[in-house]
């Protein structure tokens, strides 16, 4: 028998219009308990909050500090407030997720609990150039970094039980990176998450969207940006001694395993430090990656002996083997070696 959770919907706010007052008014008559954080809006925005006030417990930052900040504030006030067991279902401001897609993915997580409800939007021809690029973009992104397949990774509708709140508390991110980083540690700490479809609406094309292409796109690949560096800088130093020695030595096995050894060395020690920040145990982490680094190092010359064998020159086949083994090695790095990381 499904124990009935109340049911909390919390939407932050940063200088949002009347679409916000309709939502909240409607969310009210569906018997759903609102919560709203006005993000540190401008004073303009004040008579919108008020209104809302009348169905809604209403918090304030006196700054902005971002919707990642915002959502941990409301989640926050929800666990010092509510006894246990509740639902909570994050919705954006801007009317932009409709009240029965709101009250559908919230009813899914009160069945199941545990896990992360999603309300995946179909993302059409009729959405905003900059909406298809970018879900199309950080979906594929998102997959090679976790193995996940999600078709809406930066969906803003989602709902949890009230045992996600400490997790949903403790990661990292202050604005639009909050919510890629919830996903990207969902494996890690063995949490399911479930999509359901629900209704697109992009209102004047979106335009009322508060996301920075540039500053927020580096916010949510930042992680995935210093892993790309790193392994290019230990790329660079594996081909140029693998280049260097064919040339002195013309023997394919030796020079690609002594130019591995050294390239595995720089990239463990930037991995480690850099990319993913982990306090797991040097010592463990090392004999990890030094198993993963001979595993990857066995593919890595087969590979390349095989395009050589076939024909292909030996820097070509070099720079496509790489290529290959860079996925490989993220995934593993990613959810195994380094998954102590900070979460």
């Amino acid at each position: 028998m499904t124990i009935q959770s109340k049911k909390i919907v919390l939407i932050p706010a940063y200088c949002p219009d009347k679409k916000l007052v309709e939502l909240v008014k409607t969310l009210h008559e569906m018997e759903l308990t609102i919560i709203v954080v006005n993000d540190g809006s401008k004073a303009e925005h004040e008579p919108i909050f008020t209104a809302v006030s009348q169905w809604a417990r209403v918090l304030v930052h006196e700054n902005n500090r971002g919707k990642g900040a915002a959502l941990k504030t409301g989640i926050e006030y929800i666990k010092n407030t509510f006894d246990v067991p509740y639902v909570i279902v994050t919705a954006d401001a801007d009317g932009q997720h409709m009240p029965k897609d709101i009250l559908m993915v919230c009813e899914k997580a009160q069945e199941k609990t545990g896990c992360l409800i999603l309300g995946s939007r179909i993302i059409g021809k009729d959405a905003p150039l900059r909406s298809r690029m970018g879900n199309g973009i950080t979906r594929v992104v998102f997959r090679l970094a976790t193995g996940m397949k999600i078709y809406d990774t930066q969906t803003g509708l989602r709902a949890f039980s009230s045992g996600l709140t400490d997790y949903m508390l403790s990661v990292e991110g202050e604005r639009y990176e909050y919510e890629m980083n919830v996903l990207l540690h969902l494996r890690q700490q063995k949490i399911n998450a479930e999509e359901l479809p629900i209704k697109t609406v992009y209102l004047d094309n979106n335009s009322s969207s508060h996301f920075h292409p540039v500053r927020d796109s580096f916010k949510i690949y930042k992680e995935i940006l210093k892993f790309s560096a790193s392994s290019f800088l230990s790329f660079l130093i594996d081909y140029g001694l693998f280049c260097a020695l064919m040339a002195l030595t013309g023997m394919t096995v030796l020079s690609n395993v002594l130019a591995r050894i050294v390239s595995a060395a720089v990239n463990f020690s930037l991995n480690r430090s850099f990319v993913f920040g982990s306090r797991a145990h040097i010592l463990k982490s090392a004999v990890k990656y030094f198993l993963l680094a001979v595993v990857v190092l066995v593919f890595n010359t087969c590979i390349l002996k095989l395009l050589i064998a076939a024909g292909l020159p030996y820097m070509l086949a070099k720079i496509f083997t790489e290529t290959v083994m860079f996925f490989f090695s993220w995934t593993v790095q990613k959810l195994l070696i380094f998954k102590e990381a900070k979460a």
